[in-house]
């Protein structure tokens, strides 16, 4: 899949005539029509980490704490908390009258069933795990974690924003962080309406009339979620210029992620504006199977990092505009805390490097299988990118191309390629979200409990925790120097470079939030 088969029929948008009024635009006052960045297959955003499952996440269910623009922990489904003086024991309490979306209100148990079965997937809770010593529920709103040792980041954790700790029934968290729930049934401010659900084509969520927003300004995933619209229709429109051309006419409301090629043709357009709206950016990455040969080898892993030319796959994917994209060398992006500069010693950006590794890595020919979507503009170009790179160095590669719901269900495979797994696949995220030692799995070495790809490396693990309990600021950022260091030379994560992205809306929305995620609170049709 090349990069210009996105823009099939583009050339019609030129033709699309001028944008309507009246009853063509997306049922005006009530409903808000959106198109996401991709399909939304995979409901349960605890047991995968896809950035539209986490979204649609955030629409059904609420967390206790939630970090705001200047990623500060703010209190969210918790009216507030206690610490004893030494550290080891925290009293939090519920805000009053939190209700599930079936009725039945939020108890202290749902809280702590569900952060159990977050700390089974999430690599940041389960250094939180390690600690507990016991966690119970105090009164009808109010429960206590005790622990044996303090934990510093504990507000930290629990706002945490990619990922986050969603409060779901008690009844529903007792099932296997490593199965899928199958019921949507949170506390947030809108309710799934499955009825409606249709994968590859619409996804709906109607306002739950009886949640209770907080009273603070929305910020990012904090404040108060005023729910406006009534109803919210997914529009899934995998090909970028049926996208573009329902949002000129004015067919849809939002279109979260244009194809960068068609941005020059939305900015003629007066009824559409355009807007960067996470100014951190999101990096692009690639990862692979360190179970499965050829890259339970080290060696063979450094030989492909050693190639990957970061420019070949920024331009593939985001376009020629270098001023929305840039290169990032280094498991720490540009602009984030930890970033120290480029690694060019670990990337050389050299073919013929590369080729020299690979042939004294004991590369002997297996089969190298990237998955890949089909469906979404901004990962799919990285794999066409990478399977050429790797034929180049003389590797055997097959190349699976299906929609990104495949790929993110086959990822979750440990077998051999020759039952199904996998060797390689790419995803992009949010850089803030990967600039915490002990948050960011592309750098965590938890191995088996640990991210897809199941990069294990103890010593990544102690820097991790080195990080977590350092007695000051120096100390946590000699240790995360030393992590992305070592997570780069071991090849856990391959960066590919690091964007921002322009969305696009009708000028009617007023309210549009900042922040890394398209989060409809406080947004209304002027």
């Amino acid at each position: 899949m090349k990069r210009r088969t996105f823009l099939k029929g583009a050339t019609a948008l030129a033709l699309a005539g001028p944008a309507m009024t009246g009853r063509a635009f997306a049922q005006a006052g009530t409903t808000l029509k959106f198109a996401p960045q991709a399909n939304l297959t995979a409901l349960d955003p605890i047991w995968t980490t896809a950035t539209v499952t986490n979204n649609h996440g955030y629409y059904v269910y609420d967390t206790l704490y939630s970090h705001d623009l200047d990623t500060k922990p703010q209190p969210q489904m918790a009216e507030g908390h206690e610490i004893s003086a030494d550290g080891k024991v925290w009293k939090i309490k519920l805000r009053e009258g939190l209700v599930f979306h079936d009725g039945a209100p939020v108890k202290p148990a749902d809280c702590i069933q569900s952060l159990k079965r977050w700390a089974q997937r999430d690599s940041y809770a389960q250094l939180l795990a390690k600690v507990v010593e016991s966690m119970t529920a105090l009164d009808e709103r109010s429960f206590e974690i005790k622990l044996t040792r303090p934990f510093p980041m504990m507000l930290d954790l629990l706002a945490k924003a990619d990922s986050p700790l969603f409060i779901m029934p008690e009844r529903l968290a007792v099932t296997d962080a490593n199965k899928q729930v199958t019921e949507m049934v949170g506390s947030g401010p809108y309710r799934f309406v499955p009825g409606e659900f249709v994968s590859g084509s619409k996804v709906v969520y109607e306002k739950f009339e009886a949640y209770k927003p907080r009273s603070e300004p929305p910020s990012r995933g904090a404040g108060g979620k005023i729910a406006n619209f009534k109803r919210i229709e997914w529009q899934i429109l995998p090909d970028p210029a049926t996208a573009a051309n329902a949002l000129i006419k004015g067919e849809i409301d939002w279109w979260e992620r244009p194809l960068s090629d068609l941005q020059p043709m939305l900015a003629k357009v007066p009824e559409v504006i355009r807007e960067v709206t996470d100014e951190a950016g999101r990096g692009a990455i690639m990862r692979m199977n360190h179970l499965q040969p050829p890259f339970n080898n080290p060696k063979v892993r450094a030989a492909v990092r050693m190639a990957v030319n970061q420019e070949d796959y920024m331009r593939a994917a985001q376009g020629d505009d270098s001023s929305l994209w840039q290169t990032s060398r280094n498991l720490w992006w540009r602009g984030t805390p930890y970033y120290d500069g480029e690694h060019e010693d670990l990337m050389p950006q050299s073919l013929d490097k590369a080729k020299a590794a690979l042939k004294e890595s004991g590369y002997n020919g297996e089969k190298v299988v990237i998955i890949n979507p089909t469906d979404f503009p901004d990962i799919g170009p990285l794999g066409d990118v990478t399977a050429e790179l790797l034929k180049q160095l003389g590797m055997n590669v097959e190349f699976v191309a299906s929609d990104w719901g495949t790929v993110i269900q086959r990822r979750n495979s440990r077998e051999p390629v020759e039952k199904g797994g996998w060797s390689i696949f790419h995803t992009t995220g949010s850089t803030m979200a990967w600039a915490s030692p002990a948050q960011s799995f592309l750098v965590r070495g938890q191995g088996a409990k640990g991210w897809f790809g199941w990069y294990d490396s103890a010593k990544a693990e102690a820097l991790a925790e080195e990080w977590l309990y350092a007695p000051d600021e120096a100390a946590q950022k000699k240790a995360a120097a030393q992590l992305g260091r070592l997570a780069l030379e071991e090849t856990a994560t391959v960066p590919l470079g690091r964007f921002m992205i322009r969305t696009a809306y009708r000028k009617n929305l007023t309210g549009m939030l900042k922040g890394s995620a398209p989060y409809p609170w406080g947004l209304k049709r002027a």
